[in-house]
């Protein structure tokens, strides 16, 4: 049985995602099928790829993972399939597949070059799934596309460091469910650059200063319960689970009381500075 994972901006609303999962079992009967997410926000490179990141590796070893995000082809915009870290990718070389591949070198990347035996104006429907059934029935990357050396890089995928390594210029590169703020600042990274020193991390008017292991962090447990200060919307700073640096309100609810994006004036690709004592 063949695992195929789909990423798309397609949305729930229209009938893209139930085509494309019906053209893939029309060419395997026996897939197993998996949503990461449909609503990824439209066009964004960035968001799609720290989905895929975070979620790709729990799957098994031999998962295909269809990405149809910015996915249509141009002159600009070329179709690739890899295999990397025992799994294989379809998207569009746009950048989208570089953060994967930060840590990990891709084993075989290859340019799509069936377009001119399949008829579309769908790729994710016509193209990625022929790619995708081709592989889950065991063929070879070089059969489908030729070999490339490079992917597509995202510029702000990384961030900038000052000479002196006293300032991190970091980007918000997601915002989740809870408008908890992402940026692309990795734990190691960090903690390479601070080496113990004080700092302050500023998002707009809002300052850190501390880094906090848990959500709950702002939490004086050791109060009674009765006798603690109100700590839902309490801000605070936090590697997550990913280990990228975020920036969260403690039990926030985007469509009440706000999130951390709406709270405090932050949208995605917005800039974040982290300055360390000199």
């Amino acid at each position: 049985m063949s695992i195929l994972t789909l990423t798309t901006d397609f949305g729930l609303k229209d009938h893209s995602v139930a085509a494309v999962k019906g053209a893939i079992l029309s060419e395997l009967d026996n897939a197993h099928i998996v949503d990461i997410s449909h609503l990824i926000s439209p066009f964004h490179i960035t968001e799609a790829a720290f989905v895929i990141k975070n979620a790709y590796h729990n799957f098994p070893k031999g998962s295909i993972h269809i990405i149809g995000v910015d996915s249509e082809i141009t002159p600009e915009n070329r179709h690739l399939a890899i295999s990397l870290d025992g799994h294989y990718f379809i998207a569009a070389n746009n950048g989208i597949l570089s953060l994967l591949a930060l840590d990990v070198k891709p084993e075989e990347i290859v340019e799509i070059n069936i377009h001119d035996r399949v008829e579309t104006n769908f790729t994710v429907l016509d193209i990625f799934v022929k790619v995708a059934a081709h592989i889950a029935r065991g063929g070879n990357l070089s059969v489908i596309g030729r070999k490339l050396e490079n992917i597509k890089q995202i510029t702000n995928i990384t961030p900038i460091i000052n000479q002196d390594s006293s300032k991190i210029i970091a980007h918000v590169i997601y915002i989740d469910n809870f408008g908890n703020v992402v940026t692309n600042v990795r734990k190691k990274d960090f903690q390479n650059i601070a080496k113990g020193r004080k700092f302050e991390i500023k998002a707009r008017s809002n300052v850190f200063k501390k880094i906090h292991d848990t959500y709950s962090g702002v939490v004086d447990f050791t109060v009674a319960k009765e006798g603690r200060n109100i700590e839902d919307g309490r801000q605070l700073a936090l590697f997550n689970s990913s280990d990228f640096l975020e920036l969260a309100i403690y039990k926030s609810n985007p469509l009440t009381v706000g999130g951390a994006a709406s709270l405090f004036g932050l949208k995605l690709r917005d800039t974040i500075t982290i300055n360390f004592e000199k």
